[in-house]
């Protein structure tokens, strides 16, 4: 395999283990306990996926002070309603 085959390859797996960080996270939150690497390596391993050790920590200090339900309530409130009604979204200028 080439390098843009090795790069691509490389990015999927990152995108692999962030996602499991990301469900094991939200699972933690969801369940009401502490968002900590220890119990997202737990899960994280219960659900038979592999990630680089460091993920886990990384996750759980950046959560350390979140407020969980004010970020999933944040994503997508910027989206356009559906339907693609008009109002929201950008303009671009011509």
């Amino acid at each position: 395999p080439g390098l843009v085959h090795r790069r691509l390859q490389t990015m999927a797996e990152i995108d692999s283990e962030t996602l499991a960080c990301t469900y094991a996270a939200l699972i933690l939150h969801d369940d009401g306990l502490p968002i900590v690497a220890e119990n997202m390596t737990k899960l994280i391993k219960a659900a038979g996926v592999e990630v680089e050790s460091f993920w886990p920590g990384m996750f759980a200090k950046a959560l350390a002070d979140a407020d969980i339900n004010e970020l999933c309530m944040k994503i997508g409130s910027d989206a356009p309603p559906p339907g693609g009604g008009g109002g929201g979204g950008c303009e671009v200028q011509r």
